[in-house]
Formats: structure tokens, C-alpha cells, sequence
């Protein structure tokens, strides 16, 4: 399983990692804090904040977004969008 991260701005993608997942099902991912975390450091961004929403929409639809009220620092994007595939 992967993990696609998307940092975007007026709808077009600014800057994208991809994070390899050893587990093979969502569910089984122990702490999503890593894995985004991994791809935020390799995007030179600041980690945003984690809650049971995020985490919650990843497992129900292998997608989710953080937007600026996610993140402790001020962003110069619109989105950080978090994609399984």
C-alpha cells in the first residue's frame, strides 16, 4: 500500500511524495503520524495536525485533506490532500 501526498494551490498540484506502507490494509496502519509525517519532511513542510476525522476518512475512503486550520504554522497553500492507493 502507498500513501500519495499532495501539496496544492489553486487546484494544481505543487509538490506530491509518495510514502511505501509495509502494512497491505488501512486498518493495520499502527500510527498515521509516520507516514505523513515522512512525506512532509521530504516536502519541507510542517507536520499538520492528526485527528480522528483525518484518520477516520483515510480508513473509510483512502483519502483525506488537511487544510490551514490543520497546521500549527502559516501554509502558502490551499491543501495537503492524502491519498491510499
Amino acid at each position: 500500500m502507498k500513501l500519495w501526498i499532495k501539496k496544492r494551490k489553486n487546484n494544481k498540484t505543487l509538490a506530491q511524495f509518495t510514502v511505501e506502507l509495509p502494512q497491505k490494509d488501512a486498518s493495520d496502519v499502527p500510527d498515521w503520524n509516520e507516514p505523513i509525517g515522512e512525506a512532509c519532511h521530504a516536502l519541507n513542510l510542517a507536520r499538520p495536525i492528526i485527528m480522528n476525522k483525518h484518520v477516520s476518512e483515510l480508513l473509510s475512503f483512502g483519502h483525506t485533506v488537511f487544510r490551514a486550520d490543520d497546521f500549527i504554522e502559516r501554509i502558502d497553500f490551499d491543501r495537503l490532500e492524502a491519498e491510499l492507493f
